[in-house]
């Protein structure tokens, strides 16, 4: 129930953070310990296998991947412009674009009726490849306008990221029955690290959140829209099935907004880091309500079928 629900936490913590801002507006140096709390978190569900193309959808793997790292980037990037975002935020949307797919998708691809088992193959590599991708993307979309420090980002992805996440691995791999009794506790200790980034976030931009909110808020939700949608489309012009589909649009359009949030604190301003805190809102809002639509969907159809086979 309590992860179920964090349509409705996610924007609690945002008021939370707002109403608490003069107590936790030293709060951001917290931001990246809890977002290697994450990603252990995250390495602990995972097992080497994960980490593979599955040999019957190869072709599906790779073309999420490139979806991944295309269409979220350059839509962040066109999206900032139309709304005429200041450079600040604009790199923090493009940061939000070009970072992987979050844990979260796995949990919506399941609730959609995807293939989850390439969910989580594609979200554990699309993890490992921003630490290569994130800097790379950003140095080519925002490098001309602001200064991108791409190899002290690509460090610090390997220490938040590959650390942590291979860290659980191999204690997943190696511990098998201490993993299995901590797997309840896993998922919501993520959720509650994520809920606590997003009031921090919010604190740290209280004072400015009156002049630029509607213009995030409406260009995250647009950007995560847009995610989902050409995602979805661009499978099935490739040709997959439903299933797939819907796998891939999922993935595509549930960024890994924490990490996005980490990383603009780290090296960018706290204004940057607003995109990612609201995205995080949005993505479980839209994610939720796009998985219950499949589904809606899958029940039509299977009533449908029972009607022509009766």
């Amino acid at each position: 129930m309590f992860l179920k629900l964090f349509p409705v936490w996610a924007p609690l913590a945002a008021l939370l953070g707002f109403v608490l801002a003069p107590q936790m507006e030293n709060w951001g140096g917290s931001i990246v310990p809890l977002l290697t709390v994450i990603m252990l978190c995250m390495g602990l569900t995972l097992k080497p296998a994960d980490f593979v193309a599955l040999g019957g959808y190869k072709k599906a793997f790779l073309a999420g991947l490139l979806l991944q790292f295309s269409v979220m980037p350059v839509g962040a990037l066109c999206i900032a412009r139309l709304f005429g975002l200041s450079p600040d935020l604009t790199v923090g949307l493009v940061l939000v674009g070009s970072v992987a797919g979050g844990t979260s998708s796995n949990v919506m691809t399941y609730i959609a009726g995807g293939n989850v088992a390439l969910s989580v193959s594609m979200t554990a590599c699309s993890t490992l490849a921003s630490v290569l991708m994130t800097p790379l993307l950003l140095s080519l979309l925002v490098g001309s306008s602001v200064d991108v420090p791409a190899i002290d980002m690509l460090l610090s992805l390997f220490r938040i990221i590959l650390a942590p996440i291979l860290l659980g691995v191999v204690i997943n791999r190696f511990a098998a029955r201490l993993t299995a009794r901590l797997q309840p506790t896993l998922a919501p200790l993520a959720v509650i690290a994520i809920l606590i980034i997003i009031a921090i976030v919010v604190a740290l931009n209280a004072d400015r959140l009156q002049e630029v909110a509607a213009a995030v808020i409406f260009a995250t939700l647009m950007h995560n829209v847009i995610g989902l949608s050409l995602g979805y489309m661009a499978a099935r012009l490739l040709g997959f099935d439903s299933i797939i589909c819907r796998t891939i649009a999922i993935e595509v359009g549930m960024q890994n907004s924490g990490l996005a949030t980490a990383l603009a604190i780290k090296f960018f301003t706290p204004i940057s880091a607003l995109p990612g805190a609201i995205f995080s809102v949005w993505l479980n809002i839209t994610g939720s309500i796009f998985a219950s639509m499949c589904a809606r969907a899958d029940i039509k159809a299977r009533l449908k079928q029972l009607g022509q086979t009766s």
